[in-house]
């Protein structure tokens, strides 16, 4: 509770409007409780913030004036310590025509085509700030964190902004979807709208059609899909759909068992939501311009690209193959990273999406060596079309030595039959014949010594240990067969390291961060590493 003031007069608040703490737009909440509290003088705003950083769940002393969203996500606020916002126009004035302190100008940026920040282009600062007029060159506005709450009056927006094609309204007080479309239709021009971290009203009304809205970003606004089905029939020619952040678990079509509609859409972004079932996605299968899903940090644990029957089955039978349409046909870019993935058969499939390229799976068990997952070559060995992996090229030199140390390392680790290999290795025998490499094994017997298995590999050494000091790197020739544990030894003699016990890292091109090579009974043929390669020696902590 916040010390009583009997004098203050109650502003009117209704319950489930949008407000903001007086002084700071950021801490914003739901009013859910406007009357007396016992033991206090006066009038009492219950709020539910949105941070969940307050004192109480709507219950005081016992009584129970509303229920929050958390254990400490409540408080009763004096009215006049509470603003109801302000309109879109005053924002605009706030923010471009009064002057403006360097960290609001680092904040007027809108979304790019791939979300990332791009700073809003001033035709002007001094002219803005000094000219109204100057006001319809503006083509791309940031308001965020203003408290805007509502529209205006009507017309006002079209008249003072009317070549606006870009609006980034993250985290303001809007709720109602009347007002976006009025907004829409105020800006005739505009085509993309961001209006992240505003808590958006389930009961969708009042949504024109918005012929010309290319780019709708809705990340942390508590939509679901049932909703996005609503709002999908007023958006005849979007592009791009942002929803990171939403808490959705299903994807849950309208009227049939896939997603229909969306003839335009490009990307879609579903990141940092609760997905876990691979299932939900197949929903999106039929999207026929989708060439970008963005689906890290959900809960899926295995992919697969569908059969015949899969997507029959998902179909109720329509037959898709006569539409002539694959399932994803046009998706070149899948974001996977921060799942659970953890099976090859995962990794496999991706091969069997058409067109896909640009893969990321990072962040999953199945990527990461650490947790016994494979290394970043042995991935780019089985995905046989990507060009992208986590975010770093994958140039034609890279792919080559990738499959030949693939290939190797499969051949130093055969023992079971060709089809049990082949289901572990589906390319194996591909690449083995499309690179030319014979089985190499040890020869023993009377002819003569044994043959090593790889030959000797020109191995490059580099001290990164700060207790090792500044030693020049080495560039060594090493049998294949040479363990980690042996290397270790070798390591201490080249660079003369007394009284430190080495620890190696292998440094692999594309990959953001070495991959720790612990196990002292590998050799560097089992683990893959082939000539020229780079070893850090470091020291154990």
């Amino acid at each position: 509770m916040q010390n009583p003031d009997s004098a203050d007069s109650p502003a009117e608040f209704r319950l489930g409007q949008r407000v903001h703490s007086l002084g700071d737009p950021r801490r914003m909440g739901t009013v859910k409780y406007v009357g007396p509290v016992q033991g206090y003088s006066g009038t009492w705003v219950g709020v539910d913030w949105d941070n969940g950083d307050a004192k109480h769940d709507g219950a005081l002393d016992g009584r129970r004036y509303f229920q929050a969203h958390a254990a400490k996500s409540g408080s009763f606020v004096r009215p006049h310590n509470l603003s109801a916002g302000i309109s879109l126009l005053q924002a605009l004035l706030l923010r471009y025509r009064s002057t403006t302190s360097k960290e609001e100008e680092e904040e007027m940026y809108v979304l790019s085509a791939s979300n990332r920040r791009v700073s809003v282009q001033l035709v002007g600062k001094e002219q803005i700030e000094d000219k109204l007029s100057r006001f319809e060159e503006l083509t791309a506005a940031s308001l965020s964190y203003l408290g805007v709450s509502s529209i205006g009056a009507p017309f006002e927006i079209c008249s003072v902004v009317p070549n606006l094609k870009e609006l980034d309204l993250t985290g303001n007080l809007l709720s109602e979807w009347k007002d976006v479309g009025t907004i829409c239709e105020q800006l005739p021009g505009l085509a993309a709208l961001n209006l992240s971290n505003n808590l958006m009203a389930h009961d969708i009304t009042g949504l024109p059609l918005l012929m010309n809205l290319r780019v709708l970003v809705l990340n942390n606004t508590g939509i679901k899909w049932k909703e996005v089905e609503i709002i999908r029939h007023s958006l005849p020619a979007i592009e791009e759909l942002h929803l990171m952040g939403n808490n959705l678990r299903a994807i849950t079509p309208a009227s049939s068992s896939i997603v229909q509609g969306f003839d335009y859409l490009r990307l879609l972004n579903l990141e940092d939501n609760c997905i876990a079932e691979w299932d939900e996605i197949l929903k999106l299968s039929q999207l026929r311009s989708l060439e970008q899903l963005h689906l890290n940090k959900n809960h899926l644990k295995h992919i697969f690209y569908p059969d015949s029957d899969a997507i029959h089955q998902l179909l109720n039978g329509i037959d898709f193959l006569e539409k002539g349409c694959r399932p994803f046909q046009n998706l070149h870019c899948l974001l996977l990273g921060g799942n659970n993935i953890e099976d090859l058969a995962s990794v496999d499939s991706l091969n069997s999406f058409p067109m896909l390229k640009d893969i990321r799976l990072s962040e999953n068990p199945v990527a990461d060596p650490g947790r016994g997952g494979i290394p970043r070559f042995v991935l780019i060995a089985r995905l046989s079309k990507v060009e992208i992996l986590n975010g770093s090229e994958v140039s034609p030199r890279e792919r080559k030595e990738s499959e030949i140390r693939y290939v190797r390392l499969v051949i130093s680790k055969m023992h079971g039959n060709p089809e049990e290999i082949k289901r572990l290795h589906p390319r194996f025998a591909e690449l083995k014949e499309f690179h030319g490499i014979e089985d190499e094994r040890p020869l023993t017997g009377a002819a003569g010594p044994q043959k090593m298995a790889s030959g000797l590999l020109s191995i490059n050494l580099k001290c990164i240990g700060a207790s090792i000091g500044e030693k020049p790197p080495l560039t060594k020739k090493l049998p294949a067969t040479t363990t980690i544990g042996k290397l270790k030894n070798l390591c201490e003699s080249f660079f003369k390291l007394k009284s430190i016990k080495p620890r190696l890292f292998l440094q692999e091109e594309g990959s953001p961060l070495p991959i720790l090579l612990d196990d002292e009974m590998a050799s560097l043929m089992d683990l893959g590493i082939g000539s020229e390669s780079t070893i850090l020696i470091d020291e154990e902590s």
